[in-house]
Formats: structure tokens, sequence, C-alpha cells
């Protein structure tokens, strides 16, 4: 990377530090979409702390979320999340990873949009589905036909996650250069606010 493209990266990162304050950012969208990965590396950048919710959300329960799903069922998975994301959100200079399923309950999406900036990390079905196959831990696809039920996943899950500030798409490539995309977004999401006040 040239010096004048590392300084111009610099300048946009203090930029969107500003704009931003002390408000996190939070990634959503589907298992696989690259939230984490992405999250990790966005933090960094921006010298955040990365929170991963279904990881808090284990620590809270006190076991995995296979378990509380085989043990609980959905719904209790979801009230639990609910209030770890609630939690999380008043921490300052984070960048939030979501689980799948978090901004499709109606709380926690009023809770992402009032107190902090929504990414939506948007990826199509094959590239999904060639991820998430790679792990055996995703206990919405422990059906008899994964790709259907991640295709249903999609159809209810997209219009929602549209709801976002932002949309990235996640391509296969590196995912620093997602990163930078992120930046980049939502840096314009917050120029355009700001200009209409």
């Amino acid at each position: 990377m040239s010096r004048d493209a590392a300084s111009g990266q610099n300048d946009r990162r203090e930029e969107l530090l500003r704009r931003l304050g002390h408000r996190p950012i939070v990634l959503i969208g589907m298992m696989g979409a690259g939230k984490t990965t992405v999250g990790r590396r966005l933090a960094s950048r921006l010298g955040r702390h990365f929170v991963d919710s279904d990881e808090e959300v284990e620590k809270a329960a006190g076991m995995t979320i296979e378990d509380i799903f085989r043990t609980h069922g959905e719904a209790d998975f979801r009230a639990g999340e609910v209030k770890v994301i609630a939690r999380l959100l008043k921490d300052d200079n984070i960048v939030l990873g979501t689980g799948g399923g978090a901004f499709i309950n109606p709380e926690t999406r009023a809770l992402v949009k009032s107190s902090a900036v929504s990414v939506w990390i948007k990826a199509d079905f094959e590239l999904l589905f060639q991820r998430v196959s790679r792990r055996s831990n995703r206990p919405l696809l422990k059906t008899a036909n994964p790709r259907e039920t991640l295709q249903k996943l999609i159809d209810v899950r997209y219009p929602v996650y549209a709801e976002a500030d932002v949309t990235v798409v996640s391509r296969d490539v590196p995912q620093d250069q997602v990163a930078s995309e992120v930046i980049d977004a939502v840096l314009s999401y917050l120029e355009r606010t700001d200009a209409n006040g």
C-alpha cells in the first residue's frame, strides 16, 4: 500500500471515530457471513474491543448455544440473547458481532437502532452454505435438508436485515478488504445522517 493510500485510510478511520463517538458498531447477518472475522479486524483497525454476542450468551448461561437449544429451546435462547445484547450495547467503543437471529427480534432491533450503528454483512446463498458446511455447531441447520433450511432462513431474515443502517456485501475476498468497506460505508452513512440533521 502506498503512503498516500495508508494516509487516506488513516484519515477516514479518524473521521469515522470522530463521527461515531462512543456508539457501538453492531454487525448483523447470517451465520457464515463473516461477522466475527470482519468484526475482529474492524475492531483492531478502530482501536476498539470486539465482542461476540453468542460467546457472551454462552458465558451467561454457562453452556454452549447448542446445549441451550437442546435443553431449553430456541425461545429461551432468544430471551437470554436480548438481555445480553441490551447489556453489551451499554459498553462504549465496541464492535459487536451478533448471532444470525438477533436482529430479527423486534426488541433487540429497537435497542440496536436507538444506540448503535448497524451493519448488515450480506452474503449470497452459495458462499454462506460453503462456509457453514465446514462446521457442525449450527443448531438451526441440524435438519434433514440443511440447504433448504438455510434458504428458508434467508427468505425470512433478509427483508429484516435490510433495515440495518448500512449494508456491505461479503464476497470471497480477504476479510481485511471487507473491514475496509465497512469503514467506508459507515463513514458515508454518518456523513449523510449528520448532513440531514
